[in-house]
């Protein structure tokens, strides 16, 4: 028998005190415990839960990639992968908008982080695009809107979050591998709205990059791109885990960075460092939070009970799938994302199982929506960077989004209606 006062404390507190604007690290963790006083679950048995939940190897993983993103994204990675995407698509037109995308491609998948990429990719884009006569509204709208690719191509920290909050039913390198192709699908079909608008719009072409400086673009791009490779190929041979990968990714952008870039000296590592522990702060709290939350979840019946409701909504998987997506979507647009993955995969993960969706294309599905979440309003952190760096309102920066929000529900639709798109891979791998 589920307990009417007790799920009233553990959501309806939740929601009240994040409305208080309490951190919704804390909001979790004070929710969990409001619940276990009134059902009577001791509170050393809480803080057990939070312990056991930050207690995982995989885990480690998370502090190098956030830290090789920090080095890297202040190293000066970002500026040569945007020389590289130049000499693939800066000299067509609107150069510039596919220029943004390809890089943020480039870049997503060596930071992991929408955040990351829209920081380090947009500062340099940005005034770029302005110079050459491109509107603030679309220049904002294509940077954040490509940025989303960085929670999908691997290495991803949020995937490895997924792959914790889904209890062991999936492994790190498949889920890895189940975000390429949709990863790379978002890229194609925003560089086809990109062609699109420039067509339209008569925005300029680029200037093509002299055949003398392609050899050493080339060269230096390759080596930020490799950081990727070393992590999938790393896993996929076996040489290493997921975990030692990260470190491995982590000494590598270290390595170009000081001894072979060297923009920034040595001394800049210290301000890295402190941004990267403030990160990993936030993130590790989050997932002691949630664990905590997830076992008075268990222990109310919960899971189970909105499993029961949304497949009796329904006899038809298409409308249940619908009306999962239209859920994250709508709760991506009020949530970051990370407490979003540790609340609702242990939710929504056993209906569609149910429903026999696999855990991995799962994943993919999860991320995207959340992924969209992070550019649509009122909170989508990913916007209020791009507004910010860009100098608009944020309310522009939303408009200059809205012609690319069709093609990513397309690519949505699509991850969760094909299981191919996302499974071919992993399962041609091995996993």
């Amino acid at each position: 028998m589920i307990d009417p006062i007790a799920v009233l404390l553990l959501f309806g507190g939740f929601a009240a005190l994040l409305l208080l604007r309490v951190p919704i690290a804390l909001s979790l963790a004070v929710s969990s415990i409001a619940a276990a006083l009134w059902i009577g679950v001791p509170l050393p048995l809480v803080g057990q839960k939070m312990v056991q939940a930050l207690n995982s190897f995989p885990l480690l993983a998370i502090p190098f990639f956030i830290l090789a993103g920090e080095v890297m994204a202040g190293g000066g990675v970002a500026r040569r992968l945007i020389d590289l995407a130049n000499i693939v698509v800066g000299w067509v037109r609107g150069g510039l908008a596919m220029l943004n995308v390809v890089a943020s491609t480039f870049f997503g998948g060596i930071s992991g982080s929408a955040v990351a990429d829209t920081s380090s990719v947009g500062s340099v884009m940005l005034p770029m695009m302005r110079q050459q006569g491109y509107p603030d509204t679309y220049s904002v709208g294509v940077t954040v809107s490509s940025a989303t690719q960085g929670v999908l191509i691997p290495p991803s920290h949020n995937m490895i979050i997924f792959a914790l909050a889904a209890g062991g039913s999936v492994s790190i390198g498949g889920v890895f591998m189940a975000g390429v192709v949709p990863g790379l699908l978002i890229a194609a079909l925003l560089l086809v709205a990109c062609y699109v608008t420039a067509r339209k719009q008569g925005h300029p072409k680029g200037e093509p990059i002299p055949a003398r400086d392609v050899p050493k673009i080339v060269w230096q791009g390759l080596l930020g791109l490799l950081t990727p490779v070393i992590v999938i190929g790393g896993i996929l041979s076996g040489v290493f885990t997921a975990t030692e990968s990260a470190a491995i990714a982590c000494l590598w952008a270290v390595l170009i960075t000081f001894g072979v870039y060297r923009e920034v000296p040595l001394r800049a590592v210290v301000g890295m460092l402190r941004r990267s522990v403030k990160t990993l702060g936030t993130v590790l709290f989050l997932i002691a939070a949630a664990g905590a939350y997830g076992h008075l979840l268990t222990v109310l019946q919960l899971p189970e009970a909105l499993t029961d409701a949304l497949l009796g909504l329904s006899d038809n998987p298409v409308v249940i799938l619908l009306l999962c997506n239209v859920l994250l979507l709508a709760l991506g647009s009020i949530m970051d994302m990370a407490p979003l993955i540790l609340i609702t995969t242990p939710i929504l993960l056993p209906v569609v199982t149910s429903l026999g969706m696999d855990p991995m294309q799962f994943g993919v599905m999860l991320m995207l929506n959340l992924g969209i979440g992070l550019i649509t309003p009122p909170v989508g952190s990913v916007l209020f960077v791009g507004s910010a760096i860009g100098g608009i309102r944020i309310e522009q920066a939303a408009r200059g989004v809205l012609p690319f929000y069709v093609p990513m529900v397309a690519c949505l639709l699509l991850v969760t209606f094909v299981p191919a798109l996302s499974l071919t891979l992993p399962h041609a791998l091995g996993f």
